[in-house]
């Protein structure tokens, strides 16, 4: 083995398929870099990258629950119009009702189980496949915010408003930061610390190698510059702004989500019925249950994000929504996620979608109209996963490839790729 391969092996936590996981976040940050120096600075300024968290939050949360649907081998059309349809129901009671906006977050989440269970029962039970019954929801939803909203805009009160446009607020001493961001930038960073340190623990405990310290160091070392940098970046804007609530909303759903997937057994049956649902089926997973619960956790993520963008709109209108399902899936896909299901992390598709999110905002910062902004995303969508694909069946370094080997159980240890590995494997691909 070489000593690049060796390095690499060090520096990504012991085999080098774990090094190809980065491969995304290396093309984010080149992106960010890119746009950086064409928008003379803009792209990294406080205010754009709060704007960005802040504009694109939403889409973030779905490209979560689409992912576990995609991976389960479904596609879910109808989240836009889900989104736009518990926004507007939302939107009416608060107006017509006068019901607490707490209460009312609770009503929309509560809307978004029912659409999801509706929806879950036809392709879990029924058997429909799921592009028609989300098609049928999509067309369904979308008429139903039309006629509850009589095709106008409904205004959401104040304390609603905080769950999209509001930002942490400030406390404590003037220190000419927000403190709530940098106390949240704090913890970050000891969790990167902590997880290193634990991961060296443990290893030391199986009696396993441990890397020498100078390799851990820069494992810590490279999160924490830039977490520092992004801490700094959100605590200093301008006065009343921080980091977004909806960031937060946005963060704690991609740890729970990113252990659900990984450390829990249901988290695993969703990869083995999306891998081979026959043999998953054999082996004891409730199929029907798993593909039920998929499609509910998708329309309930829905409705939260449908929230989240009325609330930063400050109003629910016939338009939201639209195009949404869209953005989701193709921050799945550039992701990493297998377009066959079985394949996919809750990490790969958020790098995805910060790459579309990035590339989006980076093309308005330099004027370019939407037309051509649409254009490019759509090559660039292509483009990365054909890539991507190609590279796959070469043996080369695939994105995809390495993304989902943590997810093979038969994966033999150190193993460039299946082709490096010398043989192709039967089995159906888990989380573990």
């Amino acid at each position: 083995m070489s000593r690049v391969k060796e390095l690499q092996k060090s520096l990504f936590g012991g085999t080098t398929s774990n090094a190809r996981q980065f491969g995304m976040i290396f093309t984010l940050v080149a992106i960010v870099l890119l746009f950086q120096i064409l928008t003379d600075g803009l792209t990294l300024s406080p205010g754009n990258l709060i704007s960005l968290v802040s504009q694109y939050s939403y889409i973030l949360i779905l490209a979560i629950g689409m992912l576990m649907v995609i991976v389960a081998g479904h596609i879910d059309l109808s989240v836009g119009s889900i989104a736009a349809f518990v926004g507007i129901v939302v939107a009416n009671i608060m107006q017509d009702y006068s019901v607490p906006w707490f209460l009312a977050i609770l009503i929309g989440l509560a809307v978004g189980a029912v659409i999801g269970a509706w929806q879950g029962f036809w392709v879990a039970y029924v058997g429909v496949p799921a592009f028609i019954v989300t098609l049928a929801g999509m067309m369904l939803f979308r008429g139903g915010n039309q006629f509850i909203g009589n095709a106008d805009t409904i205004p959401v009160p104040e304390g609603f408003r905080k769950i999209g446009a509001g930002f942490l607020p400030e406390i404590g001493p003037n220190t000419g930061y927000n403190n709530l961001t940098l106390l949240l930038g704090l913890v970050i960073c000891v969790a990167v610390v902590v997880r290193e340190w634990r991961g060296r623990a443990t290893r030391r405990e199986m009696q396993a190698e441990v890397a020498p310290m100078w390799i851990s160091v820069i494992r810590v070392a490279i999160p924490l510059v830039v977490v520092v940098f992004a801490t700094l970046q959100f605590a200093g804007g301008r006065v009343g702004t921080s980091f977004p609530i909806s960031g937060i909303i946005l963060g704690v759903l991609v740890v729970i989500y990113g252990f659900v997937t990984r450390n829990t057994a249901g988290g695993r049956h969703i990869y083995a019925v999306g891998g081979n649902a026959r043999a998953a089926e054999l082996s004891g997973v409730k199929l029907k249950r798993v593909n039920f619960l998929v499609m509910m956790n998708m329309s309930v993520l829905a409705a939260l994000a449908g929230m989240i963008f009325v609330a930063r709109s400050a109003a629910s209108g016939p338009q939201d929504g639209i195009g949404w399902e869209l953005d989701a899936i193709a921050a799945v896909f550039v992701g990493g996620a297998a377009v066959s299901g079985g394949l996919g992390t809750i990490s790969g598709s958020i790098v995805g979608g910060l790459v579309m999110a990035v590339l989006n905002n980076g093309l308005q910062l330099m004027g370019v109209g939407s037309d051509r902004v649409q254009i490019i995303k759509g090559v660039v969508l292509l483009l990365a996963v054909a890539l991507d694909a190609y590279n796959k069946k070469q043996g080369r370094f695939s994105v995809i490839d390495s993304l989902m080997r943590p997810f093979r159980r038969d994966t033999p240890t150190g193993a460039e790729s299946p082709a490096e590995a010398g043989q192709e494997r039967g089995k159906s691909p888990v989380a573990g």
